[in-house]
C-alpha cells in the first residue's frame, strides 16, 4: 500500500515537471522580505494570488524546458534567432542586472540575519560569499570529474 502511494506520488511530481520546483525556489531573502511586508500590510488578502502565480511559473518553466529539449538551444539563442542581436543584448543585460540585484538581496539577507546574532556584516557577507564560492567550485569540480 505504501509502496504504491510512493510510486503514484513520484509519478505525480514527474508529470508536474520542473515548474513546481521553480515556484518554490524563489523563497530567498528578498522574497521573504517582500512576503513579510505584504503580509504585514494586507494580511491574508493577497493569498489567493499564490495559485495563479504558481500555475504561471509552472507553465513558464515547462515551456522553456520543452523549447530547450526540442531545439537543443538556450533561451538567448532562441531570442536572437527570432528577434535579432539588439533585443537579445537588451534582454541578457536586463537578466544580468536582475540576477545581480537578487544576489545583493541574498547577501543583505545573510548580513541582516547574522546581525541578529551580533555577527558583523563585514564578517558575515565575505564568509557567506566564500562559502558559496567553495560550494559552487566543489559542485563544478564534481560535475567535471563525471564528464567523460
Amino acid at each position: 500500500m505504501l509502496k504504491g502511494f510512493r510510486y503514484r506520488l513520484a509519478i505525480f511530481f514527474a508529470v508536474l515537471g520542473p515548474g513546481f520546483i521553480t515556484a518554490m525556489v524563489d523563497n530567498d531573502a528578498g522574497g521573504i522580505i517582500v512576503y513579510s511586508s505584504a503580509g504585514a500590510r494586507w494580511g491574508y488578502l493577497p493569498l489567493w494570488t499564490l495559485l495563479p502565480i504558481t500555475i504561471v511559473l509552472i507553465m513558464t518553466q515547462e515551456m522553456c524546458s520543452r523549447m530547450g529539449a526540442v531545439t537543443g538551444k538556450g533561451l538567448s539563442d532562441l531570442i536572437r534567432e527570432e528577434f535579432g542581436l539588439r533585443v537579445t543584448f537588451v534582454v541578457m543585460a536586463l537578466l544580468v542586472l536582475v540576477n545581480l540585484s537578487n544576489i545583493m538581496a541574498n547577501f543583505a539577507g545573510i548580513a541582516g540575519s547574522l546581525e541578529l546574532f551580533h555577527i558583523s556584516r563585514y564578517v558575515s557577507v565575505p564568509a557567506g560569499a566564500l562559502a558559496v564560492w567553495l560550494l559552487v567550485g566543489a559542485l563544478e569540480l564534481t560535475v567535471w570529474q563525471r564528464v567523460p
